[in-house]
């Protein structure tokens, strides 16, 4: 009896000290997560330094402090998983980015933007692919088949649309991040399409037959994926237009904004679809119908919540790549061949960069044929910079990558242990030296693109309130003031030669004719108990 008791109550010791173990890290790194947001805040004015380079370095700082008091054990405070990525970390950036998208720059470069971050993509997959299978062949790395040369492909051909985000400014230069900005976000959800492709199919007896399912899985997925999300907006855009939350309580109607969305992307993840295009365009439907249906009050709420969700998800992101950079283990398998190690993380670094360089440029010239006017071509200037600021690899290379080369984080394969320690390589080389460069880059190839200036105090309240209160509705206005601008088209020959206008004018159409009276979106105004509307309608039934 004795014996059962003090084993018991050594196993609860043990979860005891494992909790508290767990608090402790817990602890560590939200004040990394604070020591970040300061010195990202006192470097925002800086040329060279963003808060991603920031929270890398802090956590690479941090990993070797750890490293150091393990006694060369550990480097992290957390293990790598990428489910904490993909479940967590990854839809409030995603649907951040969609609800804040300025929506009629993003469409009016629509067929651009799905040219560089669906056939791009592709493009890039297969020239990764093929230079590895001829590098890989000339060093001492022979475990692999072609499914895991493909899966290479697909893994390095996702860029970093979370760093991207961060060294682009949507004022300072409108096109290039609205074409680099919407290229991030396909690109991310058709790596992950196409890495998921591969996996459950049998690349190794690649026939006609089995290249037709690929092609029309890939495709089922990006249509699936895309009207998920747009159903789920107007899901939610009804509800709250038809129940109207807010004349009880604000809260009611933020909570259900962020559960509709997260619910989206995890219905995406349920039915093995790409909950990244979900949680998108369920962001870019919500800006356009569910949040003007709240009141003011739940306006000013979600666009701090969801940008705030976003930021420091962005930060945990970097900071825990950083601290896994040095994971003893994986550098343990590679430390008898150090060249290897190298060399594949050269020719990665290599095959990235002609990779991007074979689509960026080509169909740029391809996207710049369908342009009339010069200022909505690409210009040799600018492709420059798409091409440049898409070299940065980041979180969803490193998912992917754990994903395909190790078990729960752990790998005890050789081969393997190279293409983890390579991709962190890759990812932290690209993010700072390239990350670094990408403003200097900018500025000297668009010296023009500044920051327009604060006139008055005055003008910098007004601009602050506006803001807080109509954060979607600049450029995002696609107002009817654009149909005026441009003739109503009347046949075939204009929606061949302004097929984006043509388009946006039946749109608009449709949205106002159809879509607003059932969904809501600008205009409707939401009934509250004692608003200034409900008193006005009140005095004129008297």
């Amino acid at each position: 009896m004795e014996t059962h008791i003090s084993s018991f109550m050594s196993r609860l010791q043990m979860v005891s000290t494992s909790d508290h173990a767990s608090v402790v890290s817990m602890n560590l790194f939200v004040a990394l997560l604070c020591a970040c947001i300061v010195i990202g805040h006192l470097l925002e004015e800086n040329r060279w330094v963003n808060e991603s380079i920031t929270a890398l370095i802090i956590g690479v700082g941090t990993g070797i402090v750890i490293l150091q008091i393990s006694g060369g054990r550990s480097s992290h405070l957390l293990v790598f998983s990428e489910d904490l990525f993909f479940i967590y970390l990854l839809p409030p950036i995603i649907f951040n980015a969609g609800f804040q998208v300025k929506k009629k720059q993003f469409f009016r470069n629509f067929m651009t933007i799905m040219l560089f971050g669906a056939i791009g993509t592709l493009i890039s997959c297969c020239i990764i692919s093929i230079g590895v299978i001829l590098a890989f062949d000339k060093l001492d790395i022979s475990s692999f088949d072609i499914g895991d040369y493909v899966a290479i492909g697909a893994i390095f051909a996702a860029t970093d649309s979370v760093c991207t985000l961060q060294v682009l400014n949507q004022d300072e230069t409108p096109l290039l991040y609205s074409l680099v900005f919407g290229e991030g976000v396909v690109n991310d959800a058709t790596s992950v399409v196409l890495f998921n492709a591969i996996q459950s199919f049998d690349v190794r007896n690649l026939s006609p037959k089995i290249a037709g399912q690929f092609l029309g899985s890939f495709f089922y997925l990006f249509v699936t994926s895309t009207m998920l999300g747009v159903i789920a907006g107007l899901l939610s855009a009804y509800i709250i237009k038809k129940l109207y939350f807010g004349r009880h309580s604000t809260d009611r109607e933020v909570a259900l904004m962020i559960l509709m969305a997260y619910l989206s992307y995890i219905l995406a993840e349920l039915f093995y679809l790409s909950g990244i295009l979900t949680v998108f365009f369920c962001g870019i439907v919500m800006s356009h119908y569910t949040w003007h249906n709240v009141t003011e009050s739940s306006r000013v709420t979600t666009k701090h919540a969801f940008a705030t969700l976003s930021f420091v998800a962005e930060i945990f992101i970097f900071l825990y790549v950083g601290m896994d950079a040095l994971d003893i283990e994986k550098w343990r398998f590679v430390s008898d061949s150090p060249k290897t190690s190298g060399a594949v993380s050269s020719i990665l670094l290599a095959l990235v960069l002609l990779g991007r360089a074979a689509f960026v440029f080509p169909l740029s010239f391809i996207s710049n044929l369908s342009k009339k006017t010069s200022t909505d071509k690409i210009d040799i200037k600018q492709q420059i910079v798409i091409w440049w600021a898409g070299l940065m690899r980041g979180a969803v290379s490193m998912a992917l990558a754990y994903n395909k080369f190790t078990s729960l984080g752990h790998t005890n394969v050789r081969d393997n242990a190279i293409m983890i320690t390579s991709t962190i390589t890759v990812v932290l080389f690209s993010t700072v030296v390239f990350g670094l460069m990408t403003k200097p880059l900018i500025r000297f190839l668009l010296p023009h693109t500044k920051k327009v200036p604060k006139t008055s105090t005055n003008a910098s309240a007004s601009n602050s309130s506006k803001s807080l209160t109509a954060p979607l509705l600049e450029e995002g206005q696609d107002s009817l003031d654009d149909i005026t601008k441009h003739p109503q088209p009347r046949s075939i020959l204009n929606l061949l030669t302004t097929p984006t206008h043509t388009v946006h004018y039946y749109w608009r159409k449709f949205d106002n004719a159809f879509m607003r009276p059932v969904f809501g979106g600008r205009g409707f105004v939401p009934f509250v108990p004692g608003s200034p509307t409900e008193r006005s309608a009140h005095d004129q039934g008297q």
